[in-house]
């Protein structure tokens, strides 16, 4: 089964502002976008990926992140995460109603293709499932198998919410790049030591970190 990978992000200018005990703000909108091109890169690069649709408001994103296998997908609810992957969703299945589904987060910069393969193959096991952030808190990717609706449930205790919506927690060992999402810089340098691509290393070059 191959997917399509429906990922949100917000205007840059108002992007990963809890980085600010770790970026200034001239630096964030770029740390963010940075953080994007290397996930949807390594998304591309996997095998169980068909394609990625990034849902954006932002001029400089969509340019950015444009290329062979990405569709940009103009966020015009702007209501926020789970209705831009709503939306995102609906104009995946408009063209390809039995299309495979899975929402993923635009911040994991370590995402590695071959872990996420693995995450996916399990995913198609189920109508729908997730995997739990790093913390084991929030959640980095939810998938919706063809003709299941994605119903998004991102935000404050997301784990929580998507197992309450029935969805499947997927339990898999040595998935680390698919968890670790960046909020804080704490996030920030777990995902160094995990090794991120090179939009964001040459970003997070540019920033002094304390403890790196």
């Amino acid at each position: 089964m191959q997917w399509t990978l429906v990922i949100p992000l917000k205007p840059l200018a108002l992007a990963k502002s809890r980085l600010a005990d770790t970026a200034a703000d001239g630096l964030r909108p770029g740390l963010a976008l940075a953080f994007a091109a290397d996930t949807v890169a390594a998304a591309l690069a996997s095998s169980a990926v068909r394609d990625v649709a990034v849902v954006t408001d932002d001029a400089l994103a969509a340019r950015t992140l444009a290329a062979p296998g990405v569709r940009i997908v103009p966020d015009e609810p702007r209501a926020g995460l789970n209705a831009a992957l709503a939306h995102g969703a609906a104009a995946v299945r408009a063209l390809r109603p039995d299309s495979p589904l899975a929402a993923l987060n635009a911040d994991l910069p370590a995402l590695r293709p071959p872990e996420l393969a693995r995450v996916l193959d399990a995913a198609a096991e189920f109508p729908r499932a997730f995997l739990p952030d790093a913390a084991a808190i929030g959640t980095t990717l939810l998938t919706a198998a063809p003709g299941r609706a994605l119903r998004p449930a991102f935000g404050a205790d997301s784990r929580a919410r998507h197992r309450a919506s029935g969805a499947e927690e997927l339990r898999l060992d040595a998935v680390d790049s698919v968890r670790q999402d960046v909020d804080t810089g704490e996030d920030l340098r777990a995902a160094l030591v995990l090794g991120v691509g090179p939009r964001t290393a040459a970003a997070a070059a540019r920033l002094l970190i304390p403890g790196q």
